[in-house]
């Protein structure tokens, strides 16, 4: 399997820091989760049950025809690429690496894309698969130009698939609205916008057919349903202004991290509300130097770069404000690299052991 950001008690044990002393910056995730509502028993006690409204309060919330619930967007990155016949399949790279991983383990051909080279290769697929925004690079793509290139993939029963993971604090870039259209599919993630990555929650907008096969193959209950009346409650209409009030403070977030990395001169090279990524020749030796401090951020060896979370506090703003003014801070060199786990996929990042 890949490593991903999070692996918090593998830091712990490394640096010899206990688990509570850290400030983890490593992932993607709101640093406040949504308030958990009290939840009846039967949400326990009660196989879930489909016909809960779970699926129309995505679709009015994200504005989709149709939405598959899953046990996060995750899941579906992993059982979708079975549902097509093996061919050619452009990945955006840098990007996540889980979609290169799955596509090729279904037996796909894989062709590695920068979005620069996409347009002129275009023709050469028969899938294209992309996040919109992009993890880690930030990179966002205006929908005139996705839903170009879904129509001309779709001339020749090729597909789209757009991870829309990041999307929700800049919805007008979102293709929910188009999702109906064969041959393209969206992924959204609850967990992220929400805080609540533990909840395991996500949902795929596409055409009926699809995700009728994909619900097939995914079988039944496989979102939990206490996971099911916390997305009712969040996404439904008496959770819209909290959800507006939400999405303006992790912009106004987004954009207070981007300044202070900018003021200590590591301008950002790209981001989202979410986070913000910088590309850097020393980003080990910096991932290093925080981390000896109990700071997780997120490293990247191919392009050498971190990406940097939202601070849950004024404390942690505080603390990361410190860090960075260090005197101390890398350029140091000589660091030892024996803790750093080879990763086969060349966007993947490199974790703990």
């Amino acid at each position: 399997m890949l490593e991903h950001g999070g692996r918090l008690r593998s830091a712990a044990r490394y640096y010899g820091i206990p688990l509570g002393d850290w400030l983890d910056l490593s992932t993607g995730i709101a640093p406040e989760p949504w308030s958990v509502p009290r939840m009846s028993s039967d949400a326990w006690a009660r196989l879930p049950e489909e016909d809960d409204g779970l699926a129309e309060a995505a679709c009015a919330c994200y504005g989709a025809a149709q939405a598959l619930p899953v046990a996060g967007s995750q899941a579906a990155i992993q059982a979708l690429p079975a549902l097509f016949a093996a061919g050619r399949v452009g990945v955006l790279a840098p990007s996540y690496a889980e979609h290169a991983q799955a596509w090729r383990r279904a037996g796909h051909q894989l062709l590695h894309l920068a979005a620069g080279d996409i347009e002129a290769r275009l023709d050469e697929l028969d899938m294209l698969v992309l996040a919109n925004p992009n993890n880690p690079t930030g990179e966002r793509f205006e929908p005139s130009r996705l839903l170009d290139w879904q129509a001309r993939l779709a001339r020749r029963g090729g597909c789209l698939l757009v991870d829309e993971a990041f999307m929700d604090c800049t919805p007008e870039y979102s293709l929910a609205a188009h999702s109906q259209r064969p041959g393209l599919v969206v992924l959204r993630s609850f967990g992220k916008f929400f805080g609540l990555a533990g909840v395991r929650l996500g949902f795929v907008l596409a055409e009926a057919g699809l995700l009728a096969r994909l619900h097939e193959r995914l079988g039944p209950w496989t979102v939990s349903g206490p996971a099911r009346a916390l997305g009712l409650q969040a996404l439904g209409p008496a959770g819209g202004a909290a959800r507006e009030r939400r999405a303006g403070q992790l912009r106004a977030a987004g954009k207070r991290l981007a300044a202070l990395l900018d003021a200590h001169g590591l301008a950002p090279d790209g981001g989202t509300a979410l986070f913000q990524w910088v590309r850097m020749p020393d980003a080990m030796q910096l991932h290093d130097f925080l981390a000896r401090q109990g700071i997780l951020v997120r490293l990247f060896e191919t392009p050498a770069s971190l990406r940097f979370g939202l601070p849950a506090d004024e404390s942690g703003w505080q603390r990361l404000a410190r860090a960075l003014a260090d005197p101390a801070r890398p350029g140091r060199r000589g660091l030892a690299r024996e803790w750093v786990g080879t990763i086969a996929d060349e966007s993947a990042s490199r974790e703990f052991p």
